[in-house]
């Protein structure tokens, strides 16, 4: 059993995230977990999300083990985090924006099947919780009965969310669901902490 600990992206855990997007070159053809919040801007993009994360604009749980950053997950407001997938669709059958958007994850290739992308989740959940909650949503990928690589799942699984309590309101493209989840405010719950969590 491993010890993890999950710790919000912020001004003093930036080169742990950056360290852990470079040994990946940059993540999706060098994304920098920029692309929803902005159209990605090629060789910029490291400096986009570096300023946006230094100015409180960038929000995700990173997952730990030790002193290294092995995954995460990427929240934000809608405002945050306008540019999702199928966003036609989406826009024309939306009701009411929610309050938060769960929107990427990124697992070091070496951790990956070992449960980091749950505890990611999980860690958002919490971070969520501590800045107000609301209502959150989410775009995963339903892949029961099909072939996919864990790789591309840039959105987690369905199965994921489902266990974590979300629940599916309608789909959205051919494979992905949009699911939300109520989540209470408890400025208490995770703040600046590092909160260990065990697999």
């Amino acid at each position: 059993m491993s010890d993890f600990t999950v710790k919000p992206l912020d001004e003093s855990t930036w080169p742990d995230f950056a360290r852990l997007i470079e040994k990946h070159n940059g993540v999706w053809g060098g994304c920098w977990c920029i692309g929803f919040h902005q159209k990605p801007a090629g060789s910029q993009n490291r400096d986009l999300k570096e300023c946006r994360v230094r100015e409180g604009r960038a929000h995700a749980a990173l997952v730990y083990d030790g002193p290294n950053a092995v995954g995460w997950c990427q929240f934000g407001s809608t405002d945050e985090l306008p540019r999702i997938k199928h966003k036609r669709q989406y826009e024309s059958e939306l009701e009411k924006l929610p309050d938060w958007r769960i929107t990427c994850f990124f697992v070091d290739k070496e951790y990956r099947g070992k449960g980091v992308t749950s505890l990611a989740l999980a860690g958002a959940l919490e971070q969520i919780a501590h800045l107000g909650g609301g209502v959150v949503e989410s775009y995963p990928e339903d892949v029961e009965g099909r072939k996919t690589s864990g790789a591309f799942l840039y959105n987690a699984s369905l199965s994921i969310f489902e266990r974590l309590g979300f629940q599916k309101t309608r789909r959205l493209g051919m494979y992905h669901w949009v699911v939300t989840k109520t989540v209470e405010s408890d400025p208490d719950r995770f703040g600046d902490k590092v909160k260990p969590v065990q697999r």
